[in-house]
Parts: structure tokens; sequence; C-alpha cells
């Protein structure tokens, strides 16, 4: 297989390149990672089942999309394929450091830019693609409110009855959508997705750096909400992102909102006390109805 994953770097590179060392690295909780080298160069490559070749395929148009852009760095893409039973996705290899304070602001200055490219005028995206290993429904909408409550929230509530979930007030969540959302009519941002400090980090030049996307086209507040959720970046992050792009007024009360279809996907994914969280940011939603 490795032979093989070689013969293909060579092919889209145009240099001949044979791995002469490969070690384990951390692929997330969902693939296996390893770096490969010639002695010379290295490059990052994950590795899932046959079956997650589409999910390899989307990771790699994201980063395409989001790299086009001219904004945000995103480790590039070489390609993706299937050998022997396991589907493949290699990228560039790019050295973490520990990043600093004006590191993390220039993030959210360049995090902005990106959601501000506008070449688009409803939501959604192109392919259907993942969220950890979740499928993620992107079918294009006009109206961002029916997005959430169908493609977002609603398919992750299909998806947490068929796993044994309990959520009694999730039909009542879904028809408030349209009043927690109404007047907001976000400019469609390409959105990261899956934006959490995992996702992100500053190479050891001190460029800042977002990997592992969940792309498409939404409100930009999705991805700052999600920064959010779990400890939250560092201080200076938000100082950049709002000299570049202030946000909206009523962000805070859409935050739970965005932020539970990731409570939502982590019920699916994981079980656990992630159901309790789900309802009772669900009532805290329904509280300001």
């Amino acid at each position: 297989m490795w032979n093989q994953i070689a013969a293909h770097i060579s092919r889209v590179t145009g240099a001949s390149f044979e791995i002469s060392d490969r070690r384990s690295v951390s692929g997330g909780c969902i693939n296996q990672g390893y770096a490969v080298s010639n002695g010379n160069l290295t490059y990052f490559v994950k590795l899932n089942q046959a079956s997650g070749l589409a999910m390899f395929e989307a990771e790699q148009a994201g980063l395409q999309q989001m790299q086009s852009t001219g904004t945000i760095r995103v480790p590039t893409p070489l390609c993706c394929g299937v050998e022997r039973g396991s589907a493949y996705l290699v990228l560039e290899w790019l050295p973490f450091g520990r990043g600093n304070s004006q590191s993390w602001e220039v993030m959210g200055h360049k995090l902005a830019a990106m959601h501000q490219v506008a070449t688009v005028d409803q939501y959604g995206w192109r392919l259907n693609n993942t969220i950890g290993s979740t499928p993620q429904i992107n079918t294009w909408t006009t109206d961002w409110a029916e997005f959430w409550a169908v493609h977002r929230l609603g398919y992750q509530f299909q998806l947490a009855q068929r796993r044994g979930g309990h959520f009694p007030k999730h039909d009542q969540l879904l028809t408030a959508i349209p009043k927690l959302l109404v007047n907001h009519r976000p400019q469609p941002s390409l959105v990261h997705g899956d934006l959490w400090s995992g996702n992100a980090a500053v190479t050891d030049s001190g460029e800042p750096v977002i990997f592992d996307p969940a792309t498409y086209w939404g409100d930009r507040e999705v991805d700052l909400a999600m920064t959010e959720l779990f400890g939250g970046f560092p201080t200076e992050f938000y100082h950049g992102y709002s000299q570049t792009f202030p946000l909206d007024a009523g962000y805070q009360q859409r935050k739970p909102l965005y932020n539970l279809y990731h409570v939502l996907n982590h019920f699916n994914l994981f079980g656990g006390s992630y159901e309790a969280q789900a309802n009772r940011t669900i009532a805290q939603i329904l509280d300001k109805v």
C-alpha cells in the first residue's frame, strides 16, 4: 500500500518520492495519521476504511476551496484514493509550534477575511461532507433558518432518535427556529464548519493554520460560536476577528442555537452526557422565545 501511495505522490508532484521513514502521528479520533518522508520531504497521510474515500474527497475539496480564497493557511491537499482496503488522503506536512498572542490575533484577522469572501447567494455546498464521521447534508437552500432547521438540527435529531436519544422538546425547538432567526439574513460565508481548538494551530514560523474542515457556505457566526464551545480560543483571536469583520447584533442569542448542532453531533458520535447537555441547551434557547 505504501509504495502505491508514494507512487501517487510522485505523479501529482512530478517528482519521484520513495518512503524511507514512516511514523504514526495523531490523525484525530476518526482517522489514523502518519508522517511519511523520503529524508528530504515529509507528507501527512490520513487512513480510513475504503468506505471513507468520499469523506476524504470532500475534505480535499473543502481545503482547496478555503485555499482558493487566498486568506488563511490550510494544509495543501495532494491526492486521495484507495489501496488494499484503505482510503487515504495525502496532505502537506506543516510543523506546528506554540504560537503567541500576535499569531492568534492574525488568525482572527485571516478567518474574518475568509468569511468576507462572498461568491454565492445560497446556503450549502456543492458536496455533502462529514462532521467528524457523521454525514453533513449541504443541499443548497435560499433561506438560512430553513437550512439550519432542516439540514443541521433536524438531521441531527433524526440520527439521535435512531440512536435512542430522548429530546422531548425537539419539535418545539425546530418550530421556533424561524422566530429565533427572524430578520437575520446573513451573507453566505465560506465557513470551516468544525472550528474547535483541535482544528486550529500555528506553525513553528508563527503562521496560523486551520484544518480538518466540514466546509460549507453559511452564517459566519457558526465558526465563531464553535470556537467558544470547548473552552474558547485566546482573547487575541476574537480581538483580531472583530477588528476585521465585527459581529452582528444578536450573536450571543444565536450562539447556543448554532452550538447545539455540535452537541447533538457529539451525542451521535459518542453518546453519554451529551444528551443531557443538548436538552439543557434546548431549554436555554426556548426560554428566550
